[in-house]
């Protein structure tokens, strides 16, 4: 197809891969200003009959449209266009120039330290949690559909993989659809995925693959062959006497590529919580057992170390759970708050954001820039707790730069079923990381969002915990 033009304006340069699926081509679109670069995906049904044409046209379109919402996050590729051409369908991409995670994992480069590793995770999953609000399944994660983008170093998510059941698909007599092979790359696809039933966890579990693959060197697809052994029994890989890894990132790891799609972090914002943790929490444990020569002052230093972490931690909730707390009480709203005595009250309320009050941690030193705050919020909604989360969401990305959603879940508030989301953005050039949670009474949503300084939130997470769960509504 070199030198064609199709959709009447995008001119094929040349051919960048070809699969069962269909081909990629690069193209440049002869309708626009100095003729910039794209990518064209084309896909063939396996039959044209009446009934898998009319089936693929309907879920072409339909991914399409997912591809449209998707590509508003800058780190995966927009769609610029779709069409259908002599029963043949086109997708048109944005072209992202860098290369792929193929370059910088093993057998390609060497393998990778346990921080590099855990930034990579962070960089795909932070992408990938946007994919997973949507409700989308990439189907098809692996190095060679993970871009680095060369204008600023970022992970680009590329090549979703439900598209490609247009190529796929067959109709029965009765015109139904039925797909004659798995989306995915073995090695990177979990069972339930190959049996065609994949999960939102199925994306977890190729992540974590590429984690082991970036960690040992040894390439997915000799798992269970000459690389790393499966259990028999449990299906489960066994890749910890490979390397010398911490604890908490192997107990991760694990959970990630779990036989059973059940026991994985179910979303990859819950994999992300998990990773975020993994910072906060000291870790003292190597499965790899360490040289019989090393000192015994190291393992003395590093007991005592164990020690005072958890007597540390012991005291911290002996703190907050002694502390001497105030009532706050708001008896027009009905509401009612117990909150530090060393922290201070603003109530203001504002007509416009409808924050009611808001308390403030003491400062902890003139260089303390931000106080960390829990505020209670009153507005009105009609709508149930399903359809407010997308609408907080939607204000959390308009009110903070950068902003990204890093856990949503349901919770319990007044003894009320609830929901809550923990993001951070910045705010300024300030960096904040915020628990937010909400339930609705009649036709109002009752709202507290706790805000911290990245660095400092934890600190402070136990306190604010203590006030939101003392919430009453009358």
């Amino acid at each position: 197809m070199q030198g064609q033009t199709i959709g009447g304006r995008y001119q094929i340069l040349t051919q960048l891969g070809q699969g069962g699926f269909g081909t990629t081509f690069l193209a440049q679109d002869m309708q626009r200003p100095g003729n910039p670069q794209c990518v064209v995906k084309h896909f063939k049904p396996l039959s044209t009959d009446a009934y898998t044409l009319r089936e693929a046209k309907r879920l072409f379109n339909q991914e399409a449209l997912t591809l449209e919402t998707l590509g508003k996050h800058d780190q995966i590729p927009q769609l610029l266009a779709h069409f259908e051409e002599n029963q043949e369908f086109y997708l048109v991409q944005e072209f992202i120039p860098g290369h792929d995670l193929t370059k910088e994992i093993p057998p390609v480069h060497n393998p990778l330290s346990e921080p590099e590793v855990i930034k990579l995770l962070k960089d795909i999953l932070l992408v990938l949690a946007f994919v997973h609000q949507h409700n989308v399944i990439h189907r098809d994660i692996k190095p060679a559909n993970i871009r680095r983008r060369t204008s600023d170093n970022k992970i680009v998510l590329i090549d979703f993989g439900a598209v490609k059941q247009i190529s796929t698909q067959m109709a029965n007599s009765q015109g139904q659809a039925t797909f004659t092979v798995a989306i995915g790359t073995h090695g990177y696809m979990p069972s339930e995925q190959a049996n065609r039933t994949p999960q939102l966890s199925s994306d977890i579990y190729a992540v974590g693959i590429i984690a082991i693959q970036a960690l040992t060197g040894i390439n997915p697809a000799d798992f269970g062959g000459q690389g790393l052994p499966k259990n028999p029994d449990t299906g489960e890989i066994d890749w910890r006497n490979q390397i010398q890894v911490s604890q908490q990132l192997a107990e991760i790891l694990d959970t990630m590529v779990r036989y059973d799609f059940r026991q994985r972090y179910s979303t990859a914002a819950s994999a992300l919580q998990a990773l975020e943790m993994l910072e906060k929490v000291p870790d003292t444990k190597i499965y790899k057992p360490l040289p019989s020569t090393r000192p015994k002052k190291v393992f003395i230093s590093v007991a005592i170390t164990a020690v005072v972490a958890t007597v540390s931690l012991w005291l911290l909730q002996l703190q907050v759970s002694t502390r001497n707390f105030l009532t706050y009480e708001d008896s027009s709203n009905g509401i009612k708050i117990k909150y530090p005595k060393s922290w201070k009250i603003q109530e203001a309320p504002n007509l416009i954001t409808k924050e009611l009050v808001t308390f403030l941690s003491p400062k902890q030193s003139d260089a303390d820039n931000f106080q960390e705050l829990l505020t209670i919020t009153i507005e009105d909604f009609s709508g149930t707790l399903s359809e407010s989360q997308d609408l907080f969401i939607k204000e959390v990305k308009a009110t903070l730069s950068d902003a990204t959603i890093v856990n949503t879940s349901e919770t319990i508030l007044a003894n009320k079923r609830a929901n809550q989301l923990i993001y951070i953005g910045k705010d300024g050039k300030k960096s904040l990381k915020n628990f937010q949670v909400w339930t609705l009474k009649g036709n109002q949503a009752y709202v507290i969002t706790y805000s911290a300084a990245t660095e400092d939130y934890d600190r402070f997470l136990p306190t604010a915990e203590k006030m939101i769960k003392s919430f009453e509504i009358k």
